[in-house]
């Protein structure tokens, strides 16, 4: 596992609101953060570190963060934080600009300047669950002043760059508990690269990020659109080109270059996916009764012969035997 994990129940009652401030300010630029639940909080936080960017998923009673001029005269780490509201909702007053935030919003701010982050409602004890991410502002290939133009901002994180971006930053909590220490390098470079685009987006100078990022963040958006279309039996090379407006011949070099386990074509790692999600569910006891045929074409595989077939091939035993020897209970020893 990438990271530690604060849960407020494995603390004294007395210290959790105490241990919790703590953990976020080593987490974050330095702020007065208080809240009226202190003497009964409860929080679940996680904190991964992946090279130089800090991601940390929260779930908390309301708080206030405040980080007042004197504290940036004192400490600025020069940092970017982008905030995406899950649950709950948030105010922020920052750079002038005063909004409102709920699920799936986004915002950003600057450890260079002041902000104040409050609960919508005072004595509101309605838990307020998220995803922060820190980052060097330095690490982002875009000027500061087109930066500023954002902060503060309610950004949506429903649709395009900012959809993928919540995505993977979703993914990245639910997968915490599996990923290694080695995997942390990775997972920060793809989070820059997303990033980057996401900013690029909203200040509309997507083409001042360099080429390797554009392509590294296409290649992310082209992965998403397939995890989420693996049901449909038409995705293709194609129709996965054409719904991102480019070739097909740089869709099969974005792959070359970019994909996982030495340069997989776009029609195996859609086959390997289709397939892992067909094992997964023949493995699964809620689904004993549901029919191979039937499995196979929820994972876009409709065809019954191709699919024992490439099952085989890539599992060495056919569905039926997969399923039969998954869910078989385990041999008694005297």
């Amino acid at each position: 596992m990438i990271g530690t994990v604060f849960r407020s129940e494995d603390v004294p009652a007395e210290h959790r609101f105490d241990y919790w401030r703590d953990l976020v300010h080593r987490a974050i630029a330095p702020s007065d953060i208080t809240s009226e639940h202190a003497g009964d909080f409860w929080a679940e936080q996680r904190l991964l570190e992946l090279g130089p960017v800090m991601v940390w998923p929260t779930s908390f009673l309301p708080a206030r963060f405040l980080r007042t001029e004197k504290m940036v005269r004192q400490c600025d780490p020069e940092l970017y934080h982008l905030s995406l509201i899950l649950g709950g909702g948030m105010g922020l007053d920052h750079v002038g600009r005063t909004e409102m935030y709920g699920p799936r919003d986004l915002w950003v701010t600057d450890t260079a300047e002041p902000y104040d982050v409050r609960p919508p409602d005072s004595g509101d004890r309605h838990l307020v669950t998220g995803v922060a991410v820190d980052f060097p502002k330095a690490l982002l290939p875009l000027s500061p002043d087109r930066v500023r133009d954002v902060l503060g901002r309610r950004l949506s994180g429903r649709e395009g760059t900012g959809s993928l971006l919540t995505e993977f930053l979703i993914g990245l909590d639910r997968q915490s508990a599996s990923l290694q220490p080695s995997d942390a390098p990775r997972l920060g470079s793809v989070l820059l690269d997303l990033l980057s685009a996401w900013f690029a987006h909203v200040t509309d100078m997507e083409d001042t990020l360099p080429p390797e990022t554009r392509h590294r963040a296409m290649t992310a958006r082209i992965r998403a659109f397939i995890r989420q279309n693996l049901h449909d039996p038409g995705l293709t090379p194609p129709v996965i080109a054409a719904a991102h407006h480019i070739s097909l011949s740089y869709l099969h070099r974005l792959f070359q270059e970019q994909a996982q386990g030495g340069g997989e074509t776009v029609a195996a790692w859609i086959r390997r996916l289709r397939l892992e999600g067909a094992r997964r569910d023949l493995a699964d006891p809620a689904l004993r009764a549901v029919p191979v045929h039937t499995v196979a074409a929820r994972w876009g595989l409709p065809r019954a012969s191709d699919f024992a077939r490439a099952f085989r091939s890539a599992y060495g035993l056919t569905p039926k035997e997969y399923r039969l020897q998954a869910l078989s209970p385990p041999e008694r020893t005297e």
